[in-house]
């Protein structure tokens, strides 16, 4: 599948926890090949995960929709001179897969996609990992900061321990739980059955919070789209997949896959 190169735009969509700063390394990755990569931000999620760990707006976390996530990214591709390549992790997989369905971006990329409206797992860690999101007993509107040992299970399960702890002190900020519970409404419904974009979803062997199995119950769904949807399993990855070691086998199969 050829994407036009060298004048592309590519949109990195970050998901939940941590910040645009998770696609550093892939951004430089895909400018040395001649793309122009933009890693987009959620709305006040434009600092530092420092800044964001240290001196958090709980009034914004309170109160951000997963639908105004979607409309920041909405407009920021509107504002670029071609619709742009759109590659999104965790709930921005989820985020690209809805922007397909609304015939935005030439083509999208899904890793660890969090699932559409409808797809589900009752798969242990999958539960586990999410639960202290969407717990009904505890309000929406208070933030939420996942502990280390969370994010041992959920993004690092298996990965040395000095990785772990690298891993959580520069990449996890606070949460806002709306956002989450978003993803459980209709929000994030997608047609399966119309036609999109040429649509890649990409699954890890390890992954605690989406597990492949989840994925492939995801791409199981766009069957009756007749449209290109392709799926492919990496053993061994975690949730943390952007920045574990390896990431780059990852980077140029996504690359490979859009026609370098």
């Amino acid at each position: 599948m050829a994407v036009k190169q060298f004048t592309q735009s590519v949109m990195f969509i970050h998901g939940l926890f941590t910040n645009y700063q998770c696609w550093d390394e892939w951004v430089k990755h895909f400018m040395a090949i001649g793309y122009l990569p933009i890693a987009q931000p959620w709305p006040g999620r434009d600092k530092t995960v420092a800044e964001l760990r240290d001196n958090p707006d709980d009034a914004l976390l309170a109160r951000l929709t997963l639908e105004q996530v979607i409309a920041e990214h909405v407009n920021a591709i509107h504002l670029l001179p071609e619709p742009p390549i759109l590659i999104g992790h965790s709930m921005g997989g989820l985020i690209v897969q809805i922007l397909l369905n609304r015939g935005i971006g030439a083509a999208g990329v899904a890793i660890h996609s969090a699932p559409p409206q409808g797809v589900i797992s009752t798969q242990w860690s999958f539960l586990r990992s999410n639960w202290p999101l969407i717990d009904p007993f505890i309000p929406a509107e208070r933030p939420y900061r996942m502990t280390f040992p969370e994010w041992q299970y959920a993004f690092t399960n298996g990965l040395p321990g000095d990785v772990q702890r690298a891993s959580y002190d520069n990449s996890v900020r606070p949460e806002s739980r709306r956002v989450a519970r978003g993803a459980l409404s209709g929000v994030t419904r997608v047609d399966f059955s119309q036609p999109h974009a040429p649509l890649l979803l990409v699954a890890g062997g390890s992954d605690h919070i989406i597990p492949p199995s989840l994925n492939r119950s995801n791409y199981a769904r766009y069957k009756a789209s007749h449209s290109q949807t392709d799926i492919v399993e990496f053993p061994g990855r975690t949730h943390y997949v952007l920045q574990q070691q390896g990431w780059q086998e990852v980077a140029d199969y996504v690359l490979s896959w859009l026609g370098q």
